[in-house]
């Protein structure tokens, strides 16, 4: 019972995933092998924001900036690529402005000390902001004549090279999705056998610590949020890849739920310090799937959110209880 106990606890991802798999199964019409795979690519960008967003929990901190900054990159994203028509500069381009916009909340929380939650709350709103301003306000060549999108010059070159990759498959796996299984590897490799993964974990457990054990405290907080930033960028660059625009209103909506919600229930812990960033692709595929099954319903479209944040709650209330009821049990 104790062992089953600590395999759930540290693999509840996957049993999660499981289950939330075969709701899936029997609710939707038929399951097909190209419809789990489109799973696997409607799951690439958030997937990818919540590995950053893993990193920084893993911390103890959040960043709600997210969904914002993931609009502002493929936005700006968009007009590097009409000007320059590479793929190469777009795609450096969306990493760098990624990780500079990380940075600034990285040097808020981490060098000024000032609590992640109202600075990424303010940077949300900056971010967005930024989006939609400059959208309205820039030629209108820049943003390939629309009005209120961002729309990638279809004339260039590479646009057909570059919506190609975003649209393709390798031996039926999308493209997108084998970024995300890189990245995934990448960071379960950086978390889990690297010093400095040990050192991001320490400070999640004990910030205070981990700083009186020599880690540079504020400078890893900073790479934290800088690499979300990054990898923010990266998912910028897919979205365009994937859409050939980008709408500064709507695109990244809610990401910031969507990755919390992945790495929720993925098993990494709010307070920091406990979790496995493997959890994260399993966190991220479940809330795309709870999507699929929400649609497969024909429920209200108004009533979508109610359910994903009832099923945060409990996960949330599950990674809570949990601890404390194995404890209780032990004792008695």
């Amino acid at each position: 019972m104790k062992k089953f106990g600590k395999i759930w606890s540290e693999y509840s991802f996957i049993f999660v995933l499981i289950v939330i798999f075969v709701v899936y199964a029997i609710t939707s019409s038929g399951l097909t092998w190209s419809g789990v795979m489109n799973i696997f690519r409607h799951s690439a960008v958030i997937g990818i924001v919540a590995l950053g967003m893993g990193l920084i929990c893993l911390t103890g901190e959040i960043d709600l900036s997210v969904g914002s900054m993931l609009a502002l990159t493929a936005g700006f994203a968009v007009m590097v690529f009409n000007v320059t028509g590479s793929i190469a500069l777009t795609l450096l381009f969306c990493l760098a402005f990624g990780g500079v916009c990380g940075c600034i909340n990285g040097l808020l929380v981490g060098g000024v000390e000032m609590p992640a939650f109202i600075v990424t709350l303010a940077t949300m709103l900056i971010y967005r902001s930024f989006s939609q301003y400059f959208c309205q306000h820039v030629d209108r060549k820049l943003i390939g004549g629309g009005s209120s999108v961002y729309k990638m010059d279809t004339a260039k070159d590479a646009y057909q090279a570059l919506f190609g990759f975003g649209n393709g498959k390798i031996a039926t796996i999308p493209t997108v999705g084998i970024v995300l299984i890189a990245m995934t590897v990448l960071f379960v490799y950086v978390s889990g056998w690297t010093k400095y993964g040990k050192k991001i974990y320490a400070i999640g457990s004990n910030f205070k610590a981990a700083r009186m054990g020599g880690v540079n405290v504020s400078l890893m907080k900073i790479s934290a949020f800088t690499i979300c930033g990054i990898l923010t960028g990266l998912g910028a660059f897919l979205w365009i890849a994937m859409n050939g625009s980008s709408d500064p209103a709507t695109t990244g909506n809610s990401y910031e739920m969507y990755a919390i919600a992945s790495v929720v229930l993925g098993g990494i812990s709010m307070s920091g310090g406990r979790g496995k960033m493997l959890g994260v692709l399993f966190g991220a595929m479940s809330y795309t799937i709870v999507d699929k099954i929400i649609v497969a319903l024909k429920m209200d479209s108004l009533i979508n959110n109610a359910i994903k944040g009832i099923i945060l709650i409990l996960v949330i209330l599950v990674q809570v209880a949990g601890p404390k009821l194995r404890s209780r049990f032990h004792r008695g």
